[in-house]
């Protein structure tokens, strides 16, 4: 049985940093990502990462402030948050996808349950 397990999550004064995990169990996978979903908004893209192969791709909204690593032996991948903005506020899911994204992750055959990211001005 696959599961996508987040932590990491909470409240955080603007300009400040969060980092958030992803435990996967159940199976190895092509890409991992994070998206988020805002109060009233879609669910929407942050990052990805391959797992066999070293690409990454990132929103523009994200790009430079936020950074996706895996670690492989532990089966895990982890977004650190910096400089936090208000607008980042939003539940943060992790995600899996049997395929291998080189670009935009644009789909998951897994999710996690979330993870809530409060950032204060």
């Amino acid at each position: 049985q696959v599961q996508l397990a987040e932590s990491g999550g909470g409240l955080v004064q603007a300009g400040g940093s969060l980092r958030l995990s992803c435990a996967a169990s159940g199976r190895t996978f092509g890409s991992m990502g994070w998206f988020r979903q805002a109060p009233g908004k879609e669910r929407e893209f942050v990052a990805n990462i391959g797992w066999s192969v070293s690409t990454t791709y990132y929103a523009d909204s994200v790009k430079g402030r936020f950074t996706i690593s895996r670690d492989n032996a532990k089966n895990t991948v982890s977004l650190q948050m910096n400089s936090l903005k208000p607008e980042d506020t939003a539940v943060y899911y992790c995600a899996a996808s049997l395929a291998t994204y080189y670009g935009r992750m644009t789909s998951a055959n897994y999710w996690g349950q979330g993870t809530q990211v409060t950032v204060s001005s």
